[in-house]
């Protein structure tokens, strides 16, 4: 089992559905269609997931960071609008 360490120090489960969800919505933010967003936001969720399956744990900032670097390979505009559309919470 994978953790995610929080900003505020707790762990949670490494959740794939959100990884492939927040790729997802920055897609479709930024107009792509909804099948191309699909194929990105898969292919994202499988990068992320054979990155994280080496590890035990990861900040939640080093998978933003990651997530925001593999979108960025599949298109700029969609790695922005994850970037700078943060859950402040």
């Amino acid at each position: 089992m994978i953790h995610i360490v929080k900003r505020r120090g707790h762990k949670e489960e490494y959740d794939e559905r959100k990884v492939y969800a927040s790729a997802y919505a920055a897609c479709l933010n930024v107009h792509l269609g909804e099948i191309e967003a699909e194929e990105i936001a898969t292919k994202i969720s499988n990068e992320v997931k054979m990155w994280i399956s080496e590890k035990k744990e990861v900040t939640s900032r080093e998978l933003f960071e990651r997530i925001k670097e593999e979108l960025a390979k599949h298109n700029k505009d969609a790695s922005f609008m994850y970037e700078t559309h943060l859950d402040v919470s």
